[in-house]
C-alpha cells in the first residue's frame, strides 16, 4: 500500500494560485477525502496527484518517492472522473480491458484480472452491454472497474457521484465503500457533498480558497469544528456571537439572547475575546412551557416556521434579537408547538461549541 504526501505543493492557474501551500499526508490504504466548495482547489490537488498538473511549488511523494518528473501513465494511478469517460464505441469487457491492452499485459492474465475488477463491481452480466444500454450507476462501477484493472497504487475518484440521483447516490457510496475495504488499497475522493464526505470517510481534508482548514475524521470535524467555516460546510448549525466570559471547565459566553455553557472551544480562544457558539439544530430542545428567568443554556424564540419531513420535523425560530436558529427534532411523534408560540429552547453544554470570531463565508 502507498502513502500520498503534498510537501507545500501550489499550483497556479491564470491569474489564481489555485492550491497554495498545500501539506498532507495520505496514510497507506486510506480512503480519504478532498471537502470544499466549488473553486477551492480539490480537484486541482487530485490532478496534481495523477500528474496531469506539475506543481510550480513543492512536492508530490508515493511512499516517499518524489513524483514531480513522473508522467501520468507511470504514476500507477487509477482515475475515475465525474463523467465516467467510458468510450462510447467499446462494450463494458473492452473498455476495462482498454488499460491492460496499453500495458501489453499476457492475453491469460487480462482475461482474469477483468473478470475480478468486473465481479469486483457486480458488472459480470454486464460484460457485452454497450455504454449507451447502462443506467448511469452501472457506467459508475465500469468506470471503477476500468480503474481497479490496472491493480493501481492509488485509486482517484473526481465526484463519481455527482450525475446520479439521490437514491443512486446513497446506494453507491455504500458499494464503493465495501470496495475500498475489499480491496484495500489507498483511495483520493473529492467532492463537495458533506454527507457523501462523512459517510464514507477514514479522513477529511476540508479546503477553502486552496488551502486546508482542518483535518480529521468525520466525527471529529462534526462535533469539534476549529472554525466557524467548517461548523456551517459541515452539517448545519447555528452561530450565535457573544464574548467569552470565562475559561475555567465550563466556558461560559455571554450573547445578545443569554448566558450559554460549553465543555469545549478551540484552542486559542481567551477570557474577553469576541467568539461564536455553534450549536447544531439537533442539539436544541424544544418545550412549549412558557419560558423562565434567565437560565444558563436555555433560549426563548417565537417559533416561525415548522417543516415536516417524515424522518424529522425542523422548525426555524426567532430570538429576542431577531437572529434566526434552526432546531430539529428526528423520530417526532405529534407537533409539540405551532407557528407563533413562543418556547424556551435547552441546549447541553457538551453540544455548545466556543470558536473564534470569523464572519461566516469570509
Amino acid at each position: 500500500m502507498v502513502s500520498v504526501k503534498f510537501d507545500r505543493v501550489a499550483k497556479v492557474l491564470g491569474q489564481y494560485r489555485v492550491v497554495n501551500g498545500l501539506s498532507l499526508e495520505i496514510k497507506p490504504g486510506e480512503f480519504f477525502f478532498l471537502l470544499g466548495p466549488s473553486g477551492c482547489g480539490k480537484t486541482t490537488a487530485l490532478r496534481l496527484v495523477a500528474g496531469f498538473y506539475v506543481p510550480d511549488e513543492g512536492n508530490i511523494f508515493f511512499n516517499e518517492r518524489d513524483q514531480s518528473g513522473i508522467a501520468p501513465h507511470k504514476r500507477n494511478t487509477g482515475m475515475v472522473f465525474q463523467n465516467y469517460a467510458l468510450w462510447p464505441h467499446m462494450d463494458v469487457w473492452n473498455n476495462v480491458e482498454y488499460g491492460l491492452k496499453m500495458r501489453r499485459v499476457a492475453e491469460e492474465e487480462k482475461k482474469k484480472r477483468v473478470g475480478l475488477a468486473l465481479e469486483t463491481v457486480q458488472m459480470q452480466a454486464y460484460a457485452t452491454r454497450m455504454p449507451n444500454q447502462l443506467s448511469g450507476g452501472q457506467q459508475q462501477r465500469v468506470a471503477l472497474a476500468r480503474a481497479l484493472v490496472i491493480e493501481p497504487d492509488v485509486v482517484l475518484l473526481d465526484e463519481p457521484l455527482s450525475n446520479l440521483d439521490a437514491k443512486l447516490r446513497i446506494e453507491m457510496r455504500a458499494q464503493i465503500k465495501e470496495i475500498h475495504q475489499k480491496i484495500a488499497r489507498t483511495m483520493i475522493y473529492v467532492t463537495h457533498d458533506q454527507a457523501e464526505a462523512l459517510s464514507m470517510a477514514d479522513r477529511i481534508a476540508v479546503m477553502r480558497q486552496g488551502r486546508i482548514v482542518q483535518v480529521g475524521t468525520p466525527r471529529e470535524l462534526y462535533t469539534r469544528p476549529e472554525s466557524p467555516f467548517v461548523a456551517e460546510f459541515i452539517g448545519r448549525t447555528n452561530l450565535l456571537p457573544g464574548r467569552l466570559e470565562e475559561c475555567g471547565d465550563l466556558l461560559t459566553v455571554r450573547t445578545q439572547v443569554g448566558l450559554l455553557g460549553a465543555l469545549d472551544g478551540v484552542r486559542g480562544v481567551a477570557k474577553g475575546d469576541l467568539v461564536f457558539c455553534s450549536v447544531r439544530p439537533e442539539s436544541l430542545r424544544l418545550s412549549a412551557e412558557a419560558p423562565r428567568a434567565e437560565r444558563l443554556n436555555q433560549l426563548t424564540g417565537e417559533v416561525q416556521n415548522i417543516m415536516y419531513l417524515g424522518d424529522s420535523e425542523q422548525y426555524s425560530l426567532r430570538l429576542a434579537d431577531g437572529t434566526v436558529v434552526r432546531a430539529a427534532e428526528y423520530n417526532p411523534t405529534a407537533t409539540k408547538v405551532a407557528v407563533g408560540d413562543r418556547v424556551a429552547l435547552q441546549v447541553d453544554t457538551r453540544d455548545v461549541m466556543v470558536l473564534p470570531r470569523e464572519e461566516p463565508g469570509d
